[in-house]
């Protein structure tokens, strides 16, 4: 099925398919803080140290969730709970039935396309080791939706 990436639902996708919508952008490697008053996600331009900026993608993804052990795992079985991502997320666009933008690799056959479209963190971020945790809030970002 060559557009399973758009038809399939996302309790259908075998792990290498689940693996495959990830479209490389990085945004959930990022530093999130949370109101606590109104729930509002406020995305910092801090992101995890494991993340390799260059290609997007974890330094030790199979270690991740030892390195850091609030290291969400996005599954099926959590789907309901992905508002929290950006809003070009393929796994937030699956999961309310969207179809995948343009730019995705999985649509474009290209791994650099969501790089060339300016949606990945690739040259906008900082390493979490050098930001003091009480310095979140300073680099609070708008550019992710």
């Amino acid at each position: 099925m060559a557009d399973w990436f758009n038809t399939l639902p996302l309790e259908a996708l075998d792990r290498q398919q689940w693996e495959a919508l990830c479209d490389g952008c990085a945004k959930c490697c990022l530093h999130k803080l949370e109101d606590e008053d109104s729930g509002e996600v406020y995305y910092t331009k801090v992101r995890c140290r494991y993340l390799d900026e260059d290609n997007c993608r974890c330094s030790d993804y199979e270690r991740r969730s030892v390195l850091v052990p609030n290291c969400v795992h996005l599954t099926v079985e959590n789907s309901a709970e992905f508002d929290w991502l950006p809003s070009t997320c393929a796994y937030r666009l699956r999961a309310h039935g969207e179809p995948l933008p343009e730019w995705h690799p999985l649509v474009s056959g290209d791994r650099d396309s969501v790089h060339r479209a300016g949606v990945s963190i690739r040259g906008r971020a900082i390493s979490d080791e050098y930001v003091h945790p009480d310095g979140y809030d300073e680099h609070i970002i708008t550019w992710v939706e």
